[in-house]
């Protein structure tokens, strides 16, 4: 028995759904990683907003009590010390609603996250030569 799920076409749709405070704390957070990333392309990917460069760069999501920011291992690792106050795992981390997101270390995980997937493309691309 399939269970009927809600298919988002657009971030915008996604973020649509949830209450005007939540929406507001999205828009923000999209807002962030739209300028550390203006060449990055918006998608939805495993339902989830997605920023794609050279393959998906980092994705957020709306949970009931916190914001979901998944920047990859990578992003984890690179910045763990400053992750270290948030629950996180080996690809995401977890920024509660009753705290202000920390809009300028999600900002210099994304521009790490563009540099590292940019040097992935060139190495790729030199490898192919």
């Amino acid at each position: 028995m399939e269970v009927n799920k809600v298919k988002f076409e657009s971030i915008d749709e996604y973020i649509s759904q949830f209450s005007v405070e939540i929406q507001e704390i999205l828009e923000t957070l999209r807002n962030v990683i739209q300028e550390s990333a203006p060449d990055a392309i918006e998608k939805i990917s495993y339902q989830i907003p997605t920023f794609h460069l050279h393959g998906n760069l980092v994705h957020f999501a709306a949970y009931k009590n916190h914001i979901g920011f998944y920047p990859t291992s990578s992003g984890i690792a690179a910045f763990i010390h400053e992750l270290s106050e948030y629950t996180s795992s080996k690809g995401a981390v977890q920024f509660p609603l009753d705290r202000p997101l920390p809009y300028e270390l999600i900002s210099k995980i994304t521009k790490f996250r563009v540099a590292e997937n940019i040097k992935k493309a060139e190495e790729k691309k030199k490898k192919k030569k």
